[in-house]
């Protein structure tokens, strides 16, 4: 992929997923227009992340792709004093998310980036990272397509680099043939330990994982979700 350059600094690429969904309605764009500027962020090289959030925030954590933003929002929701990035180039996606958000003033702790999650994570300073969500990416299940997929041995040397020691990287799929991926880079890879000891570690989600409709759907047509955590090791 050849990145562009953008205003501020970030980079745009070229997005293999979706952008735009169903019709969106007069709020929804409403929202799009007053709300989202005021949460959205633009990367900035070397900034602490938490310069982009009101003071007082103990740590940052990041989602990619968050969809429809339920996890995103029940993590916001239960952690007041974390910071959460919600990347997500999916237009109606924002939308929902915005929505939810409107109708909860209360939740301050959230920013937005409607590009490339990889903008965020190039600009970001080395070990400023609590926590990484990968939630039921698309598995791109093609082969010649799996040069698509969030989860590459480069991609992991980023966030080795962004997440701090001990940091946690989550990811679930619904995809064999992406768990079988996504196990084989991380365990290849010196930076991340699989926090699994018994195999309902990885079957079944821990308590501060709220379910995602993507999760929901998967299961609704009989699917077997899996998911992994990983640490970051010390160095």
């Amino acid at each position: 992929m050849e990145p562009n350059a953008q205003p501020g600094g970030t980079r745009q690429r070229r997005h293999f997923g979706r952008r735009k969904g169903p019709a969106l309605s007069a709020y929804q764009s409403g929202l799009l227009e007053t709300l989202l500027p005021q949460l959205r962020m633009d990367p900035e090289p070397g900034r602490d992340p938490r310069a982009y959030f009101s003071p007082g925030l103990s740590e940052v954590w990041l989602e990619v792709g968050f969809g429809g933003g339920e996890h995103l929002l029940w993590q916001a929701q239960a952690n007041p004093r974390i910071g959460i990035i919600g990347a997500e180039p999916y237009v109606s996606g924002v939308a929902k998310l915005l929505s939810k958000l409107a109708a909860d003033e209360r939740v301050s702790n959230i920013r937005l980036y409607t590009e490339d999650a990889g903008d965020i994570i190039a600009a970001l300073p080395d070990a400023c990272l609590g926590r990484v969500f990968v939630l039921f990416p698309d598995p791109w299940p093609k082969t010649r397509h799996h040069k698509r997929r969030f989860i590459q041995m480069a991609m992991l040397d980023q966030l080795a680099r962004v997440m701090k020691p001990g940091a946690e990287l989550r990811f679930g799929t619904d995809d064999n043939g992406y768990l079988v991926w996504t196990l084989e880079r991380l365990s290849a890879h010196p930076a991340f330990t699989w926090l699994a000891e018994t195999a309902d570690d990885w079957r079944a989600r821990p308590q501060d994982w709220p379910q995602t409709r993507y999760e929901a759907k998967a299961k609704g047509a009989g699917s077997t979700c899996t998911y992994l955590r990983f640490a970051r090791t010390q160095d």
